[in-house]
């Protein structure tokens, strides 16, 4: 087989790992094992990563383990009462959690068609305004342009503005 070239493999202290490939060796090692990285896709190295960091910072903890001789002691039972009772309130609290999520999310919802309907008001609303001072200016400019009309007839259209105001409200 001949030897191996220095970047094609390397050294690692065999540690007995549960379905993870052994990690690469410390300088300090004495034991001689091969050790070929794996090939990962870029989404499954993505995963290895996690995975390794989430076994090695996440502590294994079992609490109130029974004995092992057989039967229950006096105790078992008030240690599973306790159990329960804090699991009841964990998924309590994620319920509750649950509940406040989603009504923030209904919330929002709500506010942004009430927002929507409350734009659409107002840009009609603008638009008829604007529409409105047009039809003024014309109005205003034709009047202008006319000149010689008696003042009588600009006092009534003062007026028709008036009455039209009047009933627009």
């Amino acid at each position: 087989m001949g030897r191996p070239k220095d970047g094609d493999t390397q050294l690692a202290v065999a540690e007995p790992k549960s379905g993870l490939p052994p990690r690469p060796p410390s300088n300090a090692s004495t034991a001689i094992v091969e050790y070929e990285k794996p090939v990962f896709k870029e989404e499954e190295e993505d995963l290895e990563v996690k995975l390794r960091r989430i076994i090695e910072n996440v502590p294994v903890r079992v609490n109130n383990t029974s004995g092992s001789s057989a039967g229950s002691g006096s105790g078992d039972f008030h240690q599973y009462r306790q159990m329960r009772r804090k699991e009841q309130d964990r998924l309590a609290r994620m319920d509750a959690d649950y509940q406040k999520r989603k009504e923030i999310a209904e919330f929002n919802m709500r506010r942004e068609e009430r927002l929507k309907a409350a734009e659409e008001r107002t840009a009609k609303k603008r638009l008829k305004r604007q529409k409105k001072k047009e039809r003024k200016k014309e109005k205003k400019m034709k009047t202008s342009a006319e000149g010689g009309e008696n003042k009588k007839e600009e006092c009534s259209d003062e007026e028709a503005d008036e009455d039209d105001k009047a009933a627009a409200q």
